[in-house]
């Protein structure tokens, strides 16, 4: 573009509705796939002959290579033209499903998960650039309601399909349910979807090698240090410290350089733009809150509460179910109420749903643990539509593409920033917890004398008076070390409920665009 015109826009020959069908089946399958694998890494772990914690690079891999696909996705766009990229994204996701299902042996799951995660990484970002270039400003709220109900409600249901599928029939079905969809979609997306007129495919122009190369290193280390850190105690380990220290470097590296190039691998100027920016930053905490809570959940049920794996997710589903209702409503009124509302809605309901689960205990019911898992959907869903149409709001369509990859990014990014969170302080916090509560388990404090009598009154009708004692000790320990996890638990809900409040001075940053009106004008660069 030129001056300070944005040129006439765009729209597809196709029904836009017709489109974003078939894009949203790309986009369910792809985010489902970085969850539902997840509550059957004990059966694969199992069937191919590998520990729990090497059957971990089933999710590591897919993530690594998803993460790397993602902010390129504007350029491979422009390079390849995008429908074919979509396509060739489709098929290649669809394959590697194939493989993962037929994989002999964990080291060929993990290449096929790879192939899986290469391919899907292109195909969330680009769906929602064609959905947003394919409907008019006024119109996008209801898209982008369509779009989370992947992006938000797919990870949510995933443990729940994943176990169901796991128990009913084997975790290879995980994978092999993504064929008849990802055939589906490939007829669908060689029918409808095609390229806007400004995305001009440029065999000729220079590749930006070294940009990928940095962007490569800098999110590979980056990922396996967030899926790996807790398992090798951090920075304790000298391999994490080298791949921090080489992640930090590539990833200074990688933006000086894509604003030094002439033709840069991703488009670094768009952070100009003060709504993106923003809505990057709130992204990552949403992301971060989603993940994490639903890691940190059904883990609470099984380890603590005794639920089996297929019931935790049972639990967690009337969460996704109000995400699913809820995103239509705000679809419905995000270009009628002003976004910034909405978002004031959104995190304010997201931190007194985290701060409603800090209240658990080992004598909750399963209400509640629902209810506040409800109106943690809900107000993901207040906060999803507005802070995606927001941070969009002041781009040009020829823009979209390469922020819809930025975005995705930063989505994953705190997604997995969330779970590491979860992880490390659900181990670190128990200990801490029992540091502080040992010091009560003294002869002298009333409350341990009663139980530790009571429990060897208990057990010595079934042991000698030297068994009974021992096991008396065992059984006041086993309490002390399952508190301590709960108050664990406690705390990092308690923390989720401070980051989203901490969202909210931002909101009031962001710049108000009427949606019904072209955005003033923004020159591509």
């Amino acid at each position: 573009m030129s001056g300070n015109a944005l040129p006439q826009e765009w729209h597809p020959r196709h029904n836009p509705w017709l489109i974003t069908v078939t894009v949203m089946l790309a986009v369910f399958m792809e985010v489902l796939d970085t969850s539902i694998a997840n509550i059957a890494l004990p059966h694969i772990a199992g069937g191919l002959s590998a520990t729990p914690e090497e059957a971990t690079w089933v999710l590591t891999s897919y993530l690594v290579a998803n993460a790397i696909v993602l902010p390129m996705t504007g350029w491979l766009g422009n390079h390849f033209g995008r429908k074919r990229v979509l396509l060739l994204c489709l098929m290649m996701f669809t394959i590697a499903s194939v493989l993962c299902g037929l994989a002999w042996d964990l080291p060929t799951l993990v290449i096929a998960r790879i192939l899986q995660g290469l391919g899907g990484g292109a195909m969330v970002p680009i769906a929602q650039s064609i959905m947003l270039e394919s409907f008019p400003r006024q119109k996008r709220g209801a898209a982008m309601a369509v779009f989370a109900q992947g992006v938000v409600v797919a990870p949510i249901l995933g443990p729940t399909l994943g176990g169901w599928i796991t128990d009913s029939y084997s975790w290879r079905w995980i994978f092999y349910i993504n064929v008849p969809v990802g055939i589906f979609a490939v007829l669908m997306a060689k029918w409808v979807v095609e390229d806007p007129p400004y995305i001009k495919r440029n065999l000729e122009a220079t590749i930006d090698y070294i940009g990928f190369a940095l962007l490569a290193v800098w999110l590979a280390t980056l990922q396996i240090v967030l899926d790996k850190g807790q398992e090798a105690d951090w920075f304790g380990a000298e391999w994490v410290r080298w791949f921090t220290f080489i992640s930090v470097l590539s990833f200074l590296g990688f933006v000086w350089w894509e604003f030094q190039t002439d033709h840069p691998l991703v488009d670094l100027h768009v952070f100009k733009n003060r709504n993106f920016t923003i809505g990057l930053i709130l992204m990552t905490s949403l992301a971060a809150i989603l993940y994490g809570t639903t890691a940190q959940l059904p883990l609470f049920l099984q380890t603590l509460m005794g639920y089996p794996a297929l019931q935790a997710g049972y639990a967690m589903s009337p969460r996704g179910v109000a995400a699913f209702c809820t995103t239509f409503v705000v679809g419905r009124i995000v270009g009628k109420v002003r976004a910034r509302w909405l978002l004031l809605i959104g995190f304010v309901t997201l931190g007194y749903s985290s701060f409603l689960l800090a209240s658990i205990n080992l004598d909750v019911s399963m209400g509640s643990v629902i209810w506040p898992s409800v109106v943690n959907g809900i107000a993901i869903s207040f906060i999803f539509v507005p802070l995606t149409m927001t941070t969009m709001s002041q781009l040009a369509q020829a823009q979209i593409a390469n922020a819809s990859g930025l975005f995705n990014l930063m989505r994953n990014l705190g997604g997995s920033i969330g779970i590491a969170f979860v992880t490390t302080m659900l181990a670190r916090g128990a200990q801490v917890h029992q540091a502080l509560m040992v010091s009560h388990l003294t002869p002298t404090d009333p409350a341990y004398a009663q139980r530790l009598a009571g429990a060897k009154n208990l057990l010595s009708h079934h042991a000698d008076s030297v068994t009974a004692t021992r096991q008396a000790y065992n059984a006041v320990y086993a309490l002390l070390d399952q508190q301590a996890h709960v108050w664990a638990f406690v705390d990092n809900f308690f923390l989720f409920a401070l980051l989203a409040l901490a969202g909210i001075p931002l909101i009031f940053l962001f710049k108000r665009v009427p949606y019904a009106k072209p955005p003033p004008a923004v020159a591509a660069h």
